[in-house]
This record gives C-alpha cells, sequence and structure tokens, in this order.
C-alpha cells in the first residue's frame, strides 16, 4: 500500500543489496512514497525479483545488477543512473555479508570478502556520488551498519569490526560534507527477521521464536521496520540529523 506522505515523488533512489531482506523492504518502502529506485545487487534474478515486485505494485523501479564490491563496477552503476535519471538524491547503502567465526577461523578471504562487500563498496559508490550530490545543492546517505558495529557480539569479529567501520565511515564523511547539505547517516538494527537470520537460527536449531524470547520488546524486528526509519532518514523529516548512528534494536542486549 502507497504511503500517503509520499516525501520522495520523482526523487532518485539508490538501494544496495536490495535482492532481498531488509533490501527489499528499503526500496519497496521508497518506491510506496514516490521515488524512483534503482534496484541493485550483485544476485541479478533476485535484483529482478524486487524490482518485478515493486512495478507490479505501481512502484516505479529499475534493475542494475551489479559487484559493488569492485571499483570499476560499483562506479558504472553511479554513472549509469546519473546517464538515466540526471540527479541521484538518495544512495542507501545496504548491501553487506556475515562471514561468522572467532579469528582463528577465518580465512583471509573471509576477512578481506567481508571488508570488500561491508566497507570498500561505501567508498566506491559515496566517492562517485558526493560530487553530483555537491552539484545538485545535496542529498541523503544513508548506511546499513549493525548493533553488533558498536557492541561486539563474540564470534563475529569480521562483520562486527566492518560494521564498527561503517559507523566510523558515516560520522567522517558527515562531518566533511555537511557544509555541502549532504546528510549521512546510518542505521544499526539488531535481530531482523530476514532470510540471513532464517538461516543462522537453522544452523542453531532455533528458530524466530526463540530469538523473539530473546528481545525485551517480545519478538525480533521487521524488514519494513528498519526500512522506515532509513526513509524518515533520508526525508526531510530529518532535515538536521547528520552523522547519526540510530539504533533500532527492541532494547536487545549483545550477549
Amino acid at each position: 500500500m502507497a504511503n500517503p506522505t509520499h516525501r520522495f515523488t520523482d526523487k532518485v533512489v539508490i538501494v544496495t543489496g536490495s535482492g532481498g531482506g531488509i533490501g527489499t523492504a528499503i526500496a519497496q518502502r521508497f518506491a510506496d512514497e514516490g521515488a524512483r529506485v534503482i534496484v541493485t545487487d550483485v544476485a541479478a534474478d533476485n535484483a529482478q525479483i524486487t524490482t518485478d515486485q515493486i512495478v507490479t505494485s505501481g512502484g516505479n523501479a529499475i534493475c542494475i545488477p551489479a559487484d559493488i564490491s569492485q571499483s570499476a563496477p560499483a562506479r558504472a552503476l553511479i554513472q549509469d543512473v546519473i546517464d538515466t535519471y540526471g540527479r541521484i538524491d538518495v544512495l542507501v547503502n545496504n548491501a553487506g555479508i556475515n562471514r561468522r567465526g572467532p579469528l582463528m577461523e577465518l580465512t583471509e578471504d573471509d576477512w578481506h570478502t567481508t571488508f570488500a562487500v561491508n566497507v570498500d563498496s561505501m567508498f566506491y559508490l559515496c566517492q562517485a556520488v558526493i560530487p553530483h550530490m555537491i552539484n545538485q545543492g545535496g542529498g541523503a546517505i544513508v548506511n546499513t551498519a549493525s548493533q553488533w558495529g558498536l557492541h561486539p557480539a563474540p564470534g563475529h569479529i569480521a562483520y562486527n569490526v566492518s560494521k564498527a567501520a561503517v559507523a566510523s565511515f558515516t560520522q567522517n564523511l558527515a562531518r566533511d560534507y555537511a557544509p555541502n547539505k549532504i546528510r549521512v547517516n546510518a542505521v544499526c538494527p539488531g535481530e531482523i527477521g530476514t532470510p540471513m537470520l532464517q538461516k543462522a537460527a537453522e544452523r542453531k536449531g532455533l528458530t524466530f521464536a526463540d530469538f523473539d524470547k530473546m528481545v525485551p520488546f517480545g519478538r525480533i524486528g521487521k524488514p519494513a521496520e528498519v526500512a522506515s526509519l532509513v526513509a524518515f532518514l533520508a526525508s526531510d523529516e530529518a532535515e538536521f540529523m547528520c552523522g547519526s548512528l540510530v539504533e533500532i534494536t527492541g532494547a536487545q542486549p549483545v550477549a
């Protein structure tokens, strides 16, 4: 159902990692509010499914699959959108992976791939998009960090450190480009009901109901709830928010 506020009518919004989970919910939310959404994911089929869902629901979306962990395709994505629409109003850096394990159980590939997807992609995309946002008089960037980037969970060192880097990147970028009216903020989710969490639950022999019991609010979060927060941070309603790291956890502590 379309959101009656339509805060993003005709705005151009890129959502990375939007081939499923939180990314799909974010892309759908922006489309519901009138945005022209660019759905991008390394998994081309999944990105197309999200795009088709948005279009079927009456939204405006195009699919541009890309491996944004690499410089050339990440920068080409930004240029493709500029060539198509002439501007980019919102960039949502949502793509991320979780290679699990303590330090001595990780391979070098685990470490480097985690940082390539979770951190390097933001560097490439932001470096490519910021000149355009400066020229157009501003823009909004929202990054998906994690509660674990602020309060590390055991056994996830690569993910935790990469998400801590996302948080620091967010605050540094905000300080540097706030004078150009580019607002940079991050959401820091706790446990959210996504396919990634489902796989983690299955490995541990748990269900979502088991995770619900760990959250003081009584349940884990929903992708649509994270999407709502992302949309708020990107909107004019959050005009003075810049450099904020906003946790959305249901008051769940990190165990």
